[in-house]
């Protein structure tokens, strides 16, 4: 069964993944010159199961506690398994409160235990929750790992290609995330908005979040002294550059969580559409010969190596029932 997978996101290549790994023939098609360059651009690449427990369905936990496994055969030299910190200011005490009753495995920190996981934390805040089993990746470097991976095993690209040459293939996979929302698609786009800092003035282990009733914030630290600062999601599909505004509510938020990020250079800053359902659950879909792999929403990294698994063991039950080999 030869299969063609279109899009070259993080559902795509870990659906590609999956599969040659199961011995399926895979091809991929992409529209850019080149792997990761739409929403999986942008993303903060934390495997934060219990963390998004916050607001996401029960599904979406069970899923990314697999997936941070999954990430760690895949690609062993990236997964950065320290946990997650999660802080609040005094004043936003019941935010704290009301995180810590909607999730679980976390360990209830004071000042010194903030001080002791995050030194440059220390007298910042009072209490804290910590998710020690959480993990988390440089999203970018994840994906030119998984390209790599794939190429040493055999799977060929195509890039610049809008509208591919589908004869041939037994099965196409669609994985082009927000090019797929459409009238009867049951997508809509939520917009995520974002910014590198870098700055040697701070140091971080693991990824932050501070909790904040109107913006809640995160932190994730990366290579090279660099830091990427994101928020919630915004119900937009408007593609454009960052909003003054948000540039501005996200440098003060990191202003808040430490006044060196004051000083920081901002050295990139970008938007990106999340396809979502209306329930914020990601599903493959299939009509005819074609499947559709969509609905990420800000679930990107944690949830695509639970779809690509389910890809595949969907095709490998079709072959079993048509008595062909993948």
């Amino acid at each position: 069964m030869r299969i063609l997978i279109r899009g070259a996101g993080v559902a795509g290549l870990t659906a590609a993944y999956a599969l040659t790994r199961r011995g399926f023939p895979v091809e991929v098609v992409e529209k850019s010159a080149a792997v990761g360059l739409g929403a999986s651009h942008y993303a903060g690449g934390m495997l934060a199961p219990w963390c998004e427990g916050e607001t996401a369905d029960e599904q979406v936990v069970k899923a990314g506690k697999r997936s941070i496994g999954w990430w760690d055969e895949a690609l062993p030299s990236l997964v950065i398994r320290k946990g997650t910190l999660v802080v609040a200011q005094g004043r936003d005490a019941n935010e704290l409160n009301r995180f810590a009753s909607r999730t679980s495995h976390f360990e209830g920190l004071d000042e010194a235990g903030i001080a002791a996981l995050e030194p440059a934390l220390e007298g910042r805040f009072r209490r804290g929750l910590f998710f020690a089993e959480e993990a988390h990746v440089d999203p970018r470097a994840a994906i030119s790992g998984l390209y790599k991976r794939l190429r040493a095993m055999g799977v060929r690209f195509h890039f610049g290609e809008a509208d591919p040459a589908e004869a041939g293939f037994d099965r196409i996979v669609d994985c082009t995330g927000k090019a797929a929302i459409s009238d009867g698609s049951g997508l809509r786009g939520a917009r995520g908005e974002m910014l590198y800092l870098r700055t040697t003035e701070i140091s971080l282990s693991r990824p932050v979040r501070l909790l904040h009733p109107r913006l809640p914030l995160y932190v994730v630290p990366q290579s090279g002294n660099r830091f990427m600062v994101g928020a919630t999601m915004i119900e937009s599909e408007n593609d454009g550059a960052i909003s003054a505004r948000s540039l501005m509510e996200l440098l003060n938020a990191a202003y808040a969580l430490h006044p060196a990020f004051g000083e920081a250079e901002v050295i990139e800053t970008g938007a990106g559409i999340r396809p979502t359902y209306a329930n914020n659950i990601p599903r493959i879909t299939e009509v005819g010969q074609y499947l559709t792999v969509n609905g990420m929403y800000r679930h990107g990294f944690l949830m695509a190596p639970h779809l690509a698994e389910d890809l595949v063991s969907h095709l490998l039950n079709t072959c079993f029932l048509k008595g062909t080999a993948p």
